[in-house]
Formats: C-alpha cells, sequence, structure tokens
C-alpha cells in the first residue's frame, strides 16, 4: 500500500466529519491507501460519525481504533503501528485537503525519490475576523500558517513542520523511534513539542525535509483560539512543553535553550519596536507577552 492517513482525534466531533470527507474524496486509487482514525478516549458523538463514514465509504480503506493511553503521542504512536503504507500523511482533525492531494503527492514522490519526509503549506481558515494583535508571527503560532513559496525544495533545518501538515516515510519511525509520550496534549492539556522533539532526532540523523508547495492544508480556526485566555495558555504551555524536551535530552540541551531564549528576547523587543513605530502596537504587546509567557514555562515559573 501506498499512503496511510492517520487522523488522532479527542472530542472534535464538530470538524472531524469535514476532515474525514476530505480525506475520503480522494482521485487516487481507493486500493492504494487507507484511513486511519485514532480515537483517544472522546466523550462526545466521535464514535458515531466514524462509523457513519465507515459505511459511506464501504469501498474504502477505513479502519477506526480507540487509544485508551490518553495523549497525542500514544495515538499518533497507536496510529503508525496500525498502518499499513509506505508513506504515513497526519491530517489533524480540524484540518482538510483537496481531492486531489494524494495525486499530487504521488507525482511529486516520483520525482523526488530520495525525500521520506515532507511538509506542505498550510493555510488558517478563521470562524472568526483575526484580531487586531494577530501578526505573521501570531499566525504560525494560532493558525499554523506554513508558506515556503511555490517551488518544491528541500527546508533549512529551522524551518521543521508541524504534525499536523507532514508526510513520513513509515521506516523512519522503526529506525529512529516513536513519538515521546511525555511530550503532546493529554486531554485539555496544551502540552506540545512532541513534533520538535521528533523532528530534531530526524536532523541528527541527515534526514532531509523537503516542502511540495501544491498539496495545501486547510487549517480550521475556531473563535476560542482567538481569545487571550487561549493565548495565555498556549504560550505558557510552549515553554513547559521545551522545558521537558530539552531537559529529556540532557541538562546540558536545557542550558542551550535558555541560552536561545535570551536572543529571542532581543528579537522580539526589535520587532516590537517595529510594530510600534508602524502603529500598530498591538501586535508587538502580543509578541511581548508571547515571549514572558514562554520563559515563564521554560523557567517552570
Amino acid at each position: 500500500m501506498r499512503f496511510s492517513f492517520i487522523t488522532c482525534t479527542y472530542n472534535r466531533d464538530k470538524y472531524i466529519a469535514q476532515t474525514l470527507e476530505s480525506v475520503c474524496k480522494q482521485t487516487f486509487s481507493p486500493l492504494d491507501y487507507e484511513v486511519i482514525v485514532v480515537d483517544n478516549n472522546s466523550t462526545d458523538s466521535t464514535a458515531g460519525i466514524c462509523e457513519e463514514f465507515r459505511q459511506k465509504y464501504s469501498d474504502r480503506q477505513f479502519r477506526y481504533f480507540k487509544e485508551i493511553n490518553q495523549g497525542l503521542s500514544f495515538a499518533l504512536n497507536r496510529g503508525i503501528k496500525e498502518a499499513r503504507g509506505e508513506y504515513i500523511i497526519f491530517v489533524d482533525d480540524d484540518e482538510t485537503i483537496i481531492a486531489q492531494h494524494l495525486e499530487r503527492l504521488d507525482n511529486y514522490l516520483k520525482n523526488y525519490p530520495d525525500a521520506e519526509l515532507v511538509a506542505s503549506p498550510v493555510i488558517p481558515v478563521y470562524e472568526e475576523a483575526q484580531p487586531k494583535w494577530m501578526s505573521h508571527y501570531t499566525q504560525r503560532l494560532i493558525g499554523g500558517y506554513f508558506d515556503q513559496g511555490n517551488q518544491p525544495k528541500k527546508l533549512e533545518a529551522k524551518n521543521y513542520p508541524g504534525t499536523g501538515h507532514t508526510i513520513i516515510k513509515r521506516e523512519l519511525y522503526e529506525k529512529y523511534g516513536y513519538y515521546n509520550t511525555e511530550l503532546g496534549r493529554k486531554g485539555n492539556s496544551l502540552i506540545g513539542a512532541e513534533d520538535k522533539d521528533m523532528f530534531s532526532r530526524l536532523k541528527k540523523n541527515n534526514i532531509d525535509c523537503y516542502y511540495f508547495p501544491d498539496i495545501p492544508i486547510y487549517h480550521h480556526i475556531p473563535a476560542q483560539k482567538l481569545t487571550d485566555e487561549f493565548f495565555q495558555k498556549l504560550t505558557y504551555s510552549i515553554g513547559k512543553s521545551e522545558r521537558i524536551r530539552t531537559l529529556s535530552v540532557s541538562k546540558k540541551e536545557y542550558q542551550r535553550r535558555l541560552m536561545n531564549e535570551s536572543i529571542k528576547w532581543v528579537a522580539s523587543l526589535v520587532l516590537c519596536f517595529g510594530y510600534t513605530v508602524t502603529l500598530s502596537p498591538q501586535k508587538g504587546i502580543r509578541l511581548l507577552q508571547f515571549r514572558w509567557n514562554v520563559t515563564k514555562g521554560l523557567l517552570g515559573k
């Protein structure tokens, strides 16, 4: 089998139907791909929706699993171990893709046979108008915005993708390990960095990440993610995640991350000044709040 779609979900019945509709309606041969849903103990109607899709698309290879160990990394690892495809395609439960996604991806992989790790564009779709504090930097944070141009290419090491718009050759997990279950969201917790941890391992083993431009992912952003409460919780959790991730490597790695944080503070202050003089102070203030919360989380405060 060529491809395995994996969608991990937790209480997203509002969005998962459109996600599954988009992955099931591919123009690619149904014999050459499968759709795997890993339900991480949802208490809403997710299971029923998945059963409806299994029946509706009976000609597709649609499989549903319940992962009882709470946490995104547990769910990701379960999906990978159940997958039968040569390549794994992660699509989050609040994302959609175009019908030609697999067809275009397959053509790219034929032209770039050494591609084992692939990223694609992420286009945020907001339910409400973006707030005045939204900038290029916070849009990546909130909406996952990712755009590296209109040409296929190898990405620089600093431009690692998120799991939700990644294609990975399945055998890489067998070589370099699975997702760290100490990281990743658990229930309503916003701890993350499971993707950064994984891609750091792949970089250390000289695995290049390719970027293929015309297989976009549409990330649907609810109004709740634009609130101040969510922003404060998310940005603190980013710092806390980085503390867990780097200390799991070594104390030296954690100290290196602290040094890097001081550099990020300088950059944030420069950007804040730039936004202020261009009459967009809300954007600058938000960046400083972002940096402050990340630093607190990183220090364990």
